[in-house]
C-alpha cells in the first residue's frame, strides 16, 4: 500500500514550531524565514483539514489535533535522525566489507591482510570471496577487486596491477623423468588448465603455444585436467600434478617458497589486470580510502618482489 504522506518540509516547519511553540525559532533552527514557516503550517493544516495552532496576540498554542500529532512526528524524526547517523557511523565504525575473486583472495590477498590489520587495527576488514561481480547498488559491499578491462562505468575504478602468464611447474618435475628443460618437452608432460579465465585476453595453453613457436609440434593444448580456480591450479602443480600457466599476479609466494618454478619462457602479457572499484560517494570513506591505499601499495610492493624471482631466460611476449 503506498504512504500518502503530507510535504516533508511542512511536516518539518510544523514539528520545529510545536517544540518551540515559535514561528521565529524554528525559522531560525531551519535557517528559513518565518514566513516560509507561516507557509508550510498553513499548507500542512490545509492538507489535513484541520488547525494544528492557535494563534494568540502574543503567543502560540497547539491545538489537541497539534497536541496529538506533535509527538508522533518528533518520534518519527527521531528515528529517522538516528537511522542516519547510523548510516554515517559506518564510515567509522562499521567493518569494510569487500568483494574479490577466490583466487584472488585466497593466494593474494589473505597472506597480506594482517599488515593491514598491524597498521589500522580499528578497521575490522570482512572478505567476502566470489566470482560473481558485485552489485554496489543491492550488495552491502564497500569495495571491490576485479580481474577485467577497467570499464566499470558510474564507480571509481582505481588500477592495482596488470598481469601475464607462464609456464610453471614443482621443481622436481624439471630434473625429473622425462626431464622439463625446453617447450619441446612439455609433449611427454601433462598440461593442466584454468577453466574459468580461458579467453584470448588471458591465454589458455594453445595461445601459449602459439607463441612459444610450438603450435605444430605435436603437443595437444586442450589435454590434462582443468579446475575451475586457479588456486586449485597451482596447487596442483606445486604437487608435481604436471605443468600449469601461471599468473604473474599469483605466483609470487609459491616462487618465493620453492613450491613452484619457471622452467622456461615465454611470458605471455596479457591484457587483463586488476581493479580496485568502489561507488560514489563511499568511495572517500576513510575506511575505503585507507585500504585502497594499502593495496596499491602492496601491489606495488609485489611487482618488484615477483621480478627479482622471474629467471630472465623467461622472457616476455607478447598475445597476438
Amino acid at each position: 500500500m503506498s504512504r500518502r504522506l503530507p510535504p516533508l518540509n511542512a511536516l518539518r516547519a510544523f514539528e520545529a514550531a510545536g517544540r518551540h511553540l515559535s514561528f521565529t525559532k524554528a525559522a531560525d533552527e531551519l535557517s528559513v524565514t518565518q514566513a516560509a514557516i507561516s507557509h508550510q503550517i498553513k499548507a500542512l493544516e490545509d492538507h489535513l483539514g484541520v488547525p494544528l495552532f492557535r494563534r494568540l496576540n502574543r503567543s502560540l498554542a497547539l491545538t489537541e489535533a497539534g497536541k496529538a500529532y506533535l509527538p508522533l512526528l518528533s518520534e518519527a524524526f527521531d528515528l529517522i535522525d538516528a537511522g542516519t547517523r547510523r548510516v554515517h557511523a559506518r564510515d567509522v565504525e562499521g567493518p569494510l566489507r569487500i568483494s574479490a575473486m577466490p583466487s584472488f583472495a585466497g593466494v593474494w590477498l589473505l597472506p597480506r591482510l594482517r599488515r593491514f590489520r598491524e597498521r589500522h587495527p580499528d578497521i575490522d576488514v570482512l572478505v567476502q570471496a566470489d566470482d560473481r561481480l558485485v552489485d554496489f547498488s543491492r550488495d552491502d559491499i564497500d569495495l571491490a577487486v576485479r580481474y577485467g578491462y577497467g570499464n566499470y562505468p558510474g564507480l571509481r575504478c582505481d588500477y592495482l596491477m596488470g598481469d601475464e602468464i607462464f609456464p610453471v611447474c614443482a621443481p622436481a618435475l624439471m630434473a625429473g623423468e622425462p626431464p622439463l628443460k625446453r617447450p619441446e618437452d612439455l609433449r611427454r608432460h601433462t598440461l593442466l588448465h584454468d577453466e574459468v579465465s580461458r579467453t584470448d585476453d588471458s591465454p589458455d595453453w594453445r595461445i601459449w603455444l602459439r607463441a612459444a613457436g610450438l603450435e605444430d609440434c605435436g603437443i595437444d593444448p586442450d589435454r590434462g585436467p582443468g579446475y575451475s580456480d586457479m588456486w586449485m591450479v597451482l596447487t596442483a602443480a606445486a604437487n608435481g600434478e604436471g605443468v600449469a600457466l601461471g599468473r604473474r599476479s599469483l605466483v609470487a609466494g609459491f616462487l618465493a617458497d620453492g613450491r613452484l618454478a619457471i622452467p622456461f619462457g615465454p611470458r605471455l602479457k596479457t591484457r587483463l589486470a586488476y581493479w580496485i572499484v568502489s561507488p560514489r560517494p563511499t568511495d572517500e570513506w576513510p575506511k575505503v580510502r585507507l585500504f585502497r591505499e594499502w593495496l596499491i601499495e602492496e601491489a606495488e610492493a609485489e611487482e618488484t618482489r615477483v621480478e627479482l624471482l622471474l629467471p630472465p631466460e623467461a622472457e616476455e611476449a607478447q598475445i597476438g
